[in-house]
């Protein structure tokens, strides 16, 4: 199998984040918890939005199309491992590996140019207000939104291949619970100094550069209200924090595990768990659940 890089490795073993048996009872249940909360919270969101006319403004497309990220991207590692967690199945075949990989930057990325997107659209309508119209246009909006889902596209398919290059013919044991980028490398038979390299160079920097361009963006909108009412101040201050507080809480680690070379760190499988896991269950509470308009439009919802 895999005769294209010339690896022996038919499976790898997925170790997980502990080998206690009441500590992956309580990791279980966490998890199930969270992807729950991922799937109904941003399912509510998506009907909601699609049903209700008032909510068709930029903002709320965007919005949208978050959550079905947000869906996508948890249920790439939260699956199986809630099945090994419960069962203990720990092994995965090669080919699966490379497409939990595939999929988890695929969708990873696709976030974080949407969220980048997203502060643009903020900017644009409190910074721009009478340019907004023109500048945030239906179509304008499902052309960034197609823009940030072929920028995911290319930046999986060169992390993929980099992999795949790779000779895998000795151990096969992941420190983590779903194959990414980091873990596999530092199993590969051979030199990997410029396949690390080149892997911070695309994801670390992607990661490093969408937010910064974030917290300038809500920097440069904290400027612009400055000098207004204390009240639209104080609502301004409130929403720009909580929004770099989720956007910090996606961003830094994945800067922190892929911005440096693929060291072992014990560290390293728990701080992937925030990004993949608890992050998205923070997106629909911060970006939408918040907003009053939605909140009305649920309500009439619920009473139809």
């Amino acid at each position: 199998m895999a005769q294209g890089n010339s690896s022996q490795v038919t499976e790898f073993i997925l170790l997980g984040l502990s080998d206690t048996r009441e500590l992956q009872l309580l990791f279980f249940a966490l998890f199930l918890l969270a992807y729950a909360m991922v799937l109904l919270g941003n399912l509510l969101i998506l009907l909601t939005v699609r049903t209700d006319p008032k909510l068709s403004s930029p903002m709320y497309f965007l919005l949208c199309n978050l959550s079905f990220i947000d869906i996508c991207y948890t249920s790439v590692t939260a699956p199986r491992a809630l099945v090994a967690l419960l069962w203990g199945r720990k092994a995965i075949a090669f080919e699966g590996c490379v497409a939990q990989l595939f999929f988890l930057h695929f969708v990873g990325s696709s976030e974080m140019f949407l969220l980048t997107v997203m502060a643009f659209d903020r900017y644009t309508a409190i910074c721009r207000p009478l340019r907004y119209t023109a500048v945030m246009a239906r179509r304008a909006c499902w052309a960034l939104v197609a823009a940030c889902w072929a920028g995911g596209f290319l930046h999986s398919i060169v992390q993929t291949l980099l992999t795949l290059q790779l000779p895998f013919c000795g151990p096969n044991a992941i420190h983590s619970y779903f194959c990414d980028v980091p873990p596999v490398v530092r199993l590969a038979c051979a030199d990997t100094a410029l396949t690390e390299w080149l892997m911070a160079s695309n994801s670390g920097l992607i990661s490093l550069g969408c937010f910064l361009v974030l917290v300038a963006s809500y920097a440069l909108i904290l400027a612009k209200v400055r000098g207004r009412l204390s009240q639209g101040r104080r609502k301004a201050l409130s929403t720009c924090a909580s929004h770099v507080a989720v956007v910090a809480l996606f961003f830094v680690p994945c800067i922190f595990t892929y911005l440096r070379p693929a060291g072992t760190l014990p560290s390293d499988k728990y701080v992937c768990v925030i990004y993949t896991i608890f992050s998205p269950v923070m997106n629909p509470l911060i970006y939408t659940l918040r907003s009053k308009e939605v909140k009305e439009s649920m309500w009439r919802l619920w009473k139809r």
